[in-house]
């Protein structure tokens, strides 16, 4: 067992994190089995899966000494000491999505190669572990990362490009390299969010200094990646990314505009907790949201129903959708035309 393990296991045990022990005891097991020791790794592998005596009830509000502690393994700025990420643990996701079935299989593949990622070793093949998810504003990237980190039971670990950025000579690659040290010491779902921020191509950028040299640095941090989470990189304009960028992900795939079914689902699915006056012509409603994204789609539903239940009336009608979707037409057009 190497040193860098050993510290953890004992970290572990001295914060009284079971999960953080289970992790690790994975981990064990499968240096074992790379270091050639298989059979001991099969008997290390046979006590893990003995039956465990049940343990009471966790409480809803975590210990301050895990809150401390997760505060403390946030990757900080060399210069300030700021927090270069925010986290998210896995109960404050939202995770729902409607997807066309060729892209939920594509999430569903990935959260499954990574269920199976200790049994796809040891035939030495590897789970998609780095994704880039592209598409118009609004289609739900972000969701697709927040779905993936609760689906894998992994916090997650949103970069803060704001803090991030230094005007300093090659601090931002230092501090784009703290937040790779960090997701490789605490199991995460690492965020890029709108990645084009710090990824833009070399060639067109007008900026050969700073900017420059913060796209080498991550494209080398990503040909070294070995976290044990995932990374998800999400970009409404991946025409703009470096194309070297590219080769550097496992999958690259678009989640696109809801088309009519899809925005069905996800206007029964947001009303799903109030009445519905009746008849809804919901043809009509997906017509009328033709083109938009599942942000708006969702939003104008939920205004729709907020107005409902303002008037006293509690049902939601026909005319309370359609004046949400209209007003969220202007407000999308007014967008547009600044």
């Amino acid at each position: 067992m190497n040193a860098d393990i050993l510290k953890r296991v004992v970290r572990a045990i001295a914060d009284g994190s079971q999960n953080d022990l289970d992790r690790l005891a994975d981990k064990i097991v499968e240096s074992e089995r790379l270091t050639g020791h298989v059979r001991l790794a099969a008997q290390l592998e046979a006590i893990l899966k003995q039956p465990r005596p049940k343990r009471p009830s966790a409480s809803p509000i975590p210990p301050i000494a895990d809150i401390e502690r997760t505060l403390k393994e946030l990757p900080l700025s060399r210069r300030h000491g700021e927090s270069l990420a925010t986290l998210l643990t896995t109960d404050a996701l939202e995770h729902h999505m409607v997807l066309p079935k060729a892209i939920e299989d594509r999430f569903a593949r990935i959260e499954a190669e990574y269920a199976a990622r200790d049994r796809l070793r040891t035939f030495g093949l590897k789970p998609r572990k780095t994704i880039l998810l592209y598409g118009p504003p609004g289609c739900g990237k972000s969701l697709g990362a927040k779905r993936l980190a609760w689906s894998t039971g992994l916090p997650l670990m949103k970069v803060r490009f704001d803090v991030l950025i230094s005007s300093y000579f090659g601090e931002s690659a230092t501090n784009l390299r703290t937040i790779f040290i960090a997701a490789k010491e605490r199991p995460c779902v690492l965020l890029l969010d709108e990645c084009d921020f710090i990824a833009r191509s070399r060639t067109n950028s007008k900026d050969i200094g700073e900017a420059s040299r913060i796209v080498n640095s991550l494209l080398q941090l990503m040909e070294e990646y070995d976290a044990p989470g995932l990374l998800v990189a999400t970009t409404n304009v991946e025409s703009s990314l470096d194309s070297a960028l590219f080769r550097r992900f496992d999958d690259v795939f678009m989640v696109p505009l809801p088309g009519p079914m899809e925005i069905g689902k996800l206007l029964r699915m947001t009303l799903s907790t109030v009445r519905l006056a009746e008849p809804i012509d919901w043809g009509a409603l997906v017509e009328h949201l033709s083109g938009a994204s599942a942000a708006m789609v969702v939003k104008a539903a939920q205004d729709a129903a907020k107005a409902a239940v303002l008037s006293g009336r509690q049902v939601v009608t026909q005319a309370n959708l359609l004046q949400a979707i209209a007003e969220q037409r202007r407000t999308n057009a007014s967008a547009h035309e600044e």
